[in-house]
This record gives C-alpha cells, sequence and structure tokens, in this order.
C-alpha cells in the first residue's frame, strides 16, 4: 500500500529548521510525485546547492526504510545519488540526497535508455555487498516457492537492488555515455545470487511492452545471468508471478495488473519452451 504523501512544509517547525541547518533557507520546494514509501518526498534549492529529501515519521510502519537506505547509502558510489546528510528529530527521520539531473528511464523496446540499464546492472554486480544488515533473497521469496528447496537457487553473497522500476532508475544524457543510469530507492536492498537483478529486470522489460524473448535478451548484457540456473530462472519465475499475483489480487490497480501480467507472460514462456 502506497504511503499517503505530505508536503514539506507541513514539518514540525523543529524539523524544518534542522533541514535548513544543512542546507541554509530553502528557496524553491518541488514536492515529486514517484515512489511510493516516503511521506516527505521534495527537490529542494537554497543558495548553497539541490538535494532530494525523502522523509517518514519514526513512528512509521515502514521507518526501516529509511535506515536500510542510510546504511546502505555509503557503499553506493557511483551507482545511486550520495546521501548528504540526515536529519533525525521532532518525530520525523529525514535523508537528504545529491538532486541528480536526469529522467526516468524509458524501458520501451527500441530505447536507447536500455543499454545504460544494462551498463548500470552491470556495476551493481562489480559491486561488493557491505557487510550490513540486509534481508537475504531466499527469505523475500520463500512464501511464493512450491518447492523450498528451489530457495537455494536465489541464496548467494552479491548485492542486489530488486526493485528494477523504470521510475527508481535516473538517466543523465550529458554523463559519459555507459555510465549515465543511477538507481534511486535502496529500501529493498537485498543479499543473493548476482543473476537476480537481470530476472528482475526482465518482468519490467515486458511490462514495458518488450516480449518473453527480448526481454531476456536485455538481461543477457549482464554477464551474471549466464551463471543462472536453468531450473532457477523458472523456479524465480514462478515466485514472481505468484508474488505478483497476490499484489494485484491484493491491491488492483493498472500498475500492479500490468506487472502480474508481465511476471505471468514470463512463467508461462519458461513453460512453453
Amino acid at each position: 500500500m502506497a504511503t499517503i504523501r505530505i508536503g514539506l512544509d507541513r514539518l514540525p517547525p523543529a524539523a524544518r529548521a534542522a533541514v535548513e541547518e544543512h542546507t541554509g533557507p530553502l528557496l524553491t520546494v518541488e514536492e515529486t510525485t514517484e515512489g511510493f514509501n516516503s511521506e516527505i518526498a521534495a527537490r529542494v534549492t537554497s543558495t548553497t546547492g539541490t538535494w532530494h529529501i525523502k522523509g517518514l515519521r519514526t513512528d512509521h510502519p515502514r521507518a526501516w526504510t529509511q535506515r536500510r537506505e542510510a546504511a546502505i547509502a555509503p557503499f553506493l558510489t557511483d551507482l545511486a545519488p550520495a546521501l548528504r546528510w540526515r536529519v533525525e528529530t521532532a518525530g520525523w527521520d529525514l535523508l537528504g540526497f545529491e538532486a541528480l539531473d536526469g529522467h526516468h528511464a524509458n524501458y520501451a523496446p527500441g530505447s536507447p535508455d536500455l543499454p545504460e540499464v544494462a551498463a548500470l546492472l552491470r556495476r551493481l554486480n562489480e559491486t561488493p555487498c557491505p557487510g550490513i544488515e540486509l534481508r537475504r533473497a531466499e527469505q523475500r521469496l520463500e512464501h511464493y516457492v512450491a518447492d523450498p528447496d528451489d530457495l537455494r537457487y536465489f541464496a548467494g553473497p552479491h548485492l542486489l537492488h530488486t526493485d528494477l522500476n523504470n521510475a527508481n532508475v535516473l538517466v543523465d544524457a550529458h554523463a559519459p555515455q555507459g555510465r549515465r543510469a543511477r538507481l534511486v530507492d535502496w529500501a529493498w536492498a537485498t543479499r543473493g545470487a548476482a543473476w537476480l537483478d537481470a530476472g528482475y529486470w526482465i518482468i519490467w522489460l515486458i511490462a514495458a511492452g518488450h516480449t518473453p524473448a527480448s526481454a531476456v535478451h536485455w538481461a543477457a548484457e549482464i554477464p551474471s545471468w549466464h551463471t543462472a540456473p536453468t531450473k532457477g530462472i523458472t523456479a524465480f519465475a514462478a515466485a514472481n508471478a505468484s508474488l505478483w499475483s497476490d499484489i494485484s489480487n491484493a491491491a488492483p490497480d493498472p500498475w500492479t495488473l500490468r506487472l502480474a501480467t508481465a511476471a505471468s507472460a514470463w512463467h508461462a514462456h519458461l513453460r512453453n519452451g
């Protein structure tokens, strides 16, 4: 369920003042609509710079997402916007990230963003997994597999993002080619098998209009995809079809139904050889 978004102007004065200790007096505030986890999400400017602020009340059920993003941010050089400051006061936990320029990645067939996203996922595969508390991939999928023995395919020591929604990928056309894409929203960072993010990308690519074969072609641009066992891929596709079916049944709106259809199409493609 999406978190209700509120404006930055509704923060307690003490929290707003704590933010401005880092930014200086705010000149502009542009509320953002993307994302589902944050109560506060805004791009702000002052005389000293520009930041993207995201925040939750400290008693919010998903307050753990703020802690996770703060913990992992120092390890994401060249993958994500840098975390510049954190404010915890007046019942709020607020993160101030560098504000990136660019557009949300276009996953449609033929998009020039696709090679940049593939390059981003290759960089992610080369990034060591930090020794911090992270969920494990096999934990996250344990309720969606038909055979518990299949969970072994998802286990591994690699850092994963796992939420390859195109709105979580920002592409800056002015950056050097091959390094234009960055990933935001690391709340669901996970430890697992290196090939899983390529698998998650397949589902989003199908949802964007690719055939399963085309989506797998792009996944194959990630070297770790070639390490995935055939039975593991089938188990992963089946688990995600089950997961998205549950999500879309619980919250049947256009985007959840689109993802459920995409996950089911990939699973069917694999079953049919």
